[in-house]
């Protein structure tokens, strides 16, 4: 049994999902501290003009060490106009925008009051898109499993009675393989190859929301995320997210 322990993001890159695809089991880890300048809020998408972010706002007093979970969206600027008009202005003209264009209206079209719920609704949404609907995806919030960060990775891999933890590559600068080892778990660090595929606007540029490959490639972005589709380049340095 297998299990990835990731915190969530606002519409996530593809070593989100590549992480998700090879787990049986994908917890979001939604009840730590939330992170300065991270992912959770953010991601980027492709325009004529270069890369384009998409944040959206939120109230933070990093002095209290906010939790993910507790994190408010700050609604006072009309931030989901900015980001659907973002995505249609920019992929108006990708082959498979008319098929999921739809997704991000209804997601825009809807009032959020904390950020783990659109993370949440995209993450969800999007996995379907790639063919990833049967997925199971729980959040560590509703689990009660306790103690310091590496206490509760590991009991969290026990909860699900998973044997291999499939870690992002940036572990392996803190993680303690052997301290897993005695626990009976082996640590599989993710060494992701950011595929090449077929994009708008000009040159290739990797490492941008998802929501750029599945506009443009449709039903096969999950073979191209997950490097299966034949003849297709690579990108061999690793992100680490």
């Amino acid at each position: 049994m297998r299990i990835a322990i990731l915190q969530p993001g606002y519409l996530p890159w593809l070593g989100f999902f590549e992480q998700m695809y090879r787990s049986d089991v994908f917890v979001i880890y939604d009840d730590v501290q939330y992170d300065k300048e991270g992912w959770r809020n953010r991601n980027r998408i492709k325009t004529a003009d270069g890369v384009q972010w998409l944040t959206v706002p939120v109230y933070v007093k990093f002095e209290e060490s906010p939790l993910i979970t507790e994190i408010k969206i700050d609604n006072k600027a009309n931030w989901r106009k900015k980001h659907f008009f973002s995505i249609r202005q920019n992929y108006s003209k990708a082959p498979f925008y008319k098929k999921y264009i739809n997704i991000f209206e209804d997601a825009y079209s809807r009032e959020w009051e904390y950020l783990v719920d659109i993370d949440m609704h995209f993450i969800l949404k999007l996995a379907g898109c790639l063919g990833m609907g049967d997925k199971k995806i729980v959040r560590s919030s509703a689990l009660n499993v306790t103690g310091d960060r590496i206490e509760r990775l590991i009991k969290m891999c026990k909860f699900f009675k998973a044997d291999t933890f499939y870690e992002g590559s940036a572990g392996r600068n803190y993680m303690d393989v052997a301290y897993f080892a005695e626990n009976g778990i082996r640590i599989e660090f993710q060494d992701y190859k950011h595929p090449v595929y077929e994009q708008l606007h000009g040159d290739f540029v990797p490492y941008l929301s998802v929501i750029d490959l599945l506009l443009n490639n449709g039903e096969e972005s999950l073979s191209i995320l997950i490097n299966e589709r034949q003849g297709q380049g690579k990108i061999e340095e690793t992100v680490i997210r």
